[in-house]
């Protein structure tokens, strides 16, 4: 992953924005972010994020982008690229005893994201204030740009695609898998038992 948090899967505009909007937190332009968080006063900030959309239909989601990077952030000094989907992402919400799929009410805002039709942007907010108040990383806010703009496409299945990463273990790698050896002495072991 580069220092952006923008993947090979990114687009260059929405890496873009990320860039633009980490320099406001790594510059300490609070005044800016402020003004992000503030989505109703379209000001000076609110407009430098649309120059990042490539096309005027995108607009809203840059807009929007910009107001979660800045909910994030707000009272931050460095800035978090994130990593993964926001439904990677959700994995991480909660307590060290519940946390994702465990969590209740994670489990209940992802399905509330997962289900809608319309891009939820209220619920979206929530889980950024959610990751926030655990102080846990964000989705990858390059990421979360293009998978917006893909949400009403039926072949990409964003929502999907996001369900799957919140209740599905992550892969194993290789050295994590048991053996059958292991596994039969395990097996061994708790009939003993």
């Amino acid at each position: 992953m580069t220092t952006t948090g923008a993947g090979p899967e990114t687009s260059e505009s929405s890496a873009a924005l990320t860039a633009w909007l980490a320099s406001l937190v790594h510059n300490h332009d609070y005044a800016s972010l402020a003004e992000l968080r503030r989505p109703r006063v379209q000001r000076e900030p609110h407009f430098r994020a649309l120059w990042f959309s490539p096309t005027e239909a995108q607009r809203e989601v840059y807009s929007q982008v910009a107001f979660l990077f800045a909910v994030y952030h707000q009272g931050r000094s460095k800035p978090a690229f994130g990593y993964g989907s926001l439904g990677e992402a959700a994995r991480r919400i909660g307590s060290e005893t519940q946390r994702g799929p465990d969590n209740p009410g994670a489990a209940r805002l992802v399905d509330r994201i997962v289900s809608s039709r319309r891009i939820p942007w209220r619920h979206l907010q929530h889980a950024v204030a959610r990751l926030r108040a655990c102080d846990k990383q964000p989705p990858s806010w390059a990421l979360l740009v293009d998978d917006l703009n893909r949400w009403h496409d039926r072949k990409a299945r964003v929502p999907y695609e996001w369900g799957v990463a919140f209740h599905m273990p992550p892969a194993r790698t290789p050295a994590e898998r048991p053996t059958s050896s292991s596994a039969a002495a395990s097996l061994q072991k708790d009939s003993t038992t």
